[in-house]
């Protein structure tokens, strides 16, 4: 897949994307300035945006990586970067972006960093999901950025087949409703799902 991709995923774009803290400073900034990420500042998207601090906080302080993963993760002996494409507002990314910093600090050699996806369109649109820009996106590439490794996102399985069968039927289950259920799930699952997801993608590049 990175062969139609190297061009985008260069040394220029990862030299200029933020680690975790750069990104979470310029989300507070943001803020103060009554502004987000992207081109929508409207009211509700600075709310999410205020929602999702509030999120990451939560899972900064609370998120727990098993001895398993922590094992394999530690195991990693080659560099990596794995590269995140998301966007202040959005509730998914809030959800598994902390998990995803405490897994990176794990390891030196992986190197943590995030692209905006409204400011990477080209970058985004090679990698949809069934041909949506739906976020957050986490590509993992060998050190030197030739090889991709794997990808997630942007949610977990149980998710995306709820969301798939929301847009079915919704049964009378308003939007406010069906995410309010997404953001309850995630609090009773406290990462599980994307652990057990992202452990057989991690292992297999030891």
């Amino acid at each position: 897949m990175l062969d139609q991709q190297t061009s985008l995923i260069s040394p220029e774009l990862i030299a200029s994307a933020q680690n975790y803290s750069e990104y979470r400073e310029m989300i507070d900034q943001l803020l103060a300035e009554s502004k987000t990420t992207g081109i929508n500042h409207s009211e509700s998207y600075i709310d999410y945006t205020k929602m999702n601090v509030q999120r990451m906080n939560r899972w900064d302080k609370t998120a727990k990586i098993s001895l398993e993963l922590e094992k394999i993760v530690g195991s990693i002996s080659s560099p990596q970067v794995w590269l995140v494409i998301t966007e202040a507002w959005c509730g998914d990314a809030a959800q598994s972006i902390p998990f995803i910093a405490k897994l990176a600090e794990l390891n030196p050699l992986i190197k943590l960093r995030f692209v905006m996806r409204d400011e990477n369109p080209e970058l985004m649109d090679a990698y949809l999901t069934e041909g949506a820009r739906s976020i957050p996106i986490l590509i993992g590439l060998s050190g030197e950025l030739s090889k991709e490794l794997f990808v997630w996102g942007p949610k977990p399985e149980f998710l995306k087949n709820r969301l798939k069968a929301y847009k079915i039927d919704p049964q009378n289950i308003t939007p406010n409703e069906f995410s309010d259920g997404t953001h309850l799930w995630y609090a009773r699952d406290r990462n599980k799902a994307l652990a057990e997801e992202l452990t057989p993608l991690i292992a297999a590049t030891t």
